[in-house]
């Protein structure tokens, strides 16, 4: 008895792999509407099956996000949208998110929201001071004082800028 040969899809993976991140960078972080998820460098991975199918590894900012299943069903639809039937999104927490992951355009879009983007770490430390000392996202100015370490959400501090005097956020370095 002979065995047939596995059947191999004629689809173009590279042009399966560049719709699906086109699809999921329409996906906007809940908390911060100007930014995808993508410039938020939540995506660790997305990979086409032979069939056609999309598997992502989605890097949630942190643990205990409240927006973790809103944004899971959302990249889910977003894949759907674009014609993926076969659809598979995994929280993933190693390699664990680091706000060094944020794009220099999601730093820009951030710091255009009114948010102080976080400082690049490079794989060091949060120093207290860095979180005290950030420059203003309205003025430039590094003359602000930390109001609140608690923001709005956890990965948020409350600062005044003492040569603007506005008061703002930023988005803490993790």
């Amino acid at each position: 008895m002979a065995h047939s040969q596995p059947q191999v899809s004629n689809h173009d993976r590279s042009a399966d792999l560049g719709r699906a991140w086109d699809a999921i960078a329409t996906v906007r972080d809940p908390e911060i509407p100007p930014l995808s998820i993508v410039e938020m460098g939540m995506i660790d991975r997305v990979d086409i099956s032979d069939a056609g199918g999309a598997h992502v590894r989605f890097m949630p900012t942190f643990a205990g996000c409240p927006a973790l299943l809103v944004i899971r069903e959302q990249i889910e639809a977003a894949l759907r949208a674009a014609g993926f039937s076969d659809v598979c999104v995994e929280s993933v927490f190693d390699p664990p998110w680091t706000s060094d992951r944020v794009t220099e355009e999601g730093r820009r879009k951030l710091k255009a929201f009114g948010l102080a983007p976080p400082q690049k770490l490079d794989g060091g430390f949060v120093s207290l001071e860095s979180l005290r000392k950030v420059a203003c996202p309205y003025c430039g100015s590094r003359e602000t004082v930390m109001e609140s370490p608690f923001g709005p959400t956890l990965c948020r501090a409350i600062h005044y800028c003492n040569s603007c005097r506005q008061s703002f956020e930023q988005f803490k370095p993790v």
